[in-house]
Order: structure tokens, then sequence, then C-alpha cells
């Protein structure tokens, strides 16, 4: 097998638009959003479901790659948009590390 370096959120969105950019863009926001979930839901039985760790790496994969031709369709740099909110401190309570409450979602 051979090796690849790992890639950059950047490359991720990039890699995908060239593997599947036409299709998606056929395909549109709302039949993407449904495969999208539809990853989610296989990543959420891998985890729960005892999955080898293989098995669970490659479903957040899949879930990554459906999330970047999202973000592909909808015009958005997710490198970009990663960094803006949460590349300094906690969108929450403005800190690093996080101190906002167990039950609030930063």
């Amino acid at each position: 097998m051979t090796h690849i370096n790992e890639i950059t959120v950047r490359q991720v969105q990039d890699r995908i638009r060239a593997l599947y950019g036409s299709k998606d863009e056929a395909r549109g926001v709302n039949g993407t959003f449904m495969w999208f979930m539809e990853e989610v839901g296989e990543l959420a039985t891998a985890l729960r479901g005892g999955e080898s760790p293989e098995a669970v790496a490659a479903e957040f994969a899949d879930v990554q790659a459906w999330l970047a031709t999202l973000a592909n369709i909808a015009g958005v740099d997710l490198g970009k948009a990663v960094t803006e909110k949460y590349g300094l401190v906690c969108p929450g309570c403005r800190t690093e590390p996080c101190t906002c409450p167990p039950h609030e979602k930063p």
C-alpha cells in the first residue's frame, strides 16, 4: 500500500472537487446534504457498533469528504471558516482552553 502524506483541509476540499465536482454540482445542496447525513449515520453506527479502528476511520473520512462537498457547492472555504471561528480561542467563552460550562455548546 502506498503511503500518502496527510493533507490539509483545503487540500481535502480541492481533492474532492477534482474527483467529484461536476457530479456534486449537478446533485446540488439538497441531494448532497442527504448523502452527508447518511454518512453521519454510518459513522454513528460504526462508533456504537464496535467496528474496527480502520472501519471507524473510513467513516470519518467519508463524513469529511461529504462535508467538503457541501462546502464546495456552497462556496465556503472550510479551512478559512474553521480558522476564523476556532483558530484563536473558544468562540463561546473566548479563552484557551475552553472554560464554557459542560452543558453549553461553545
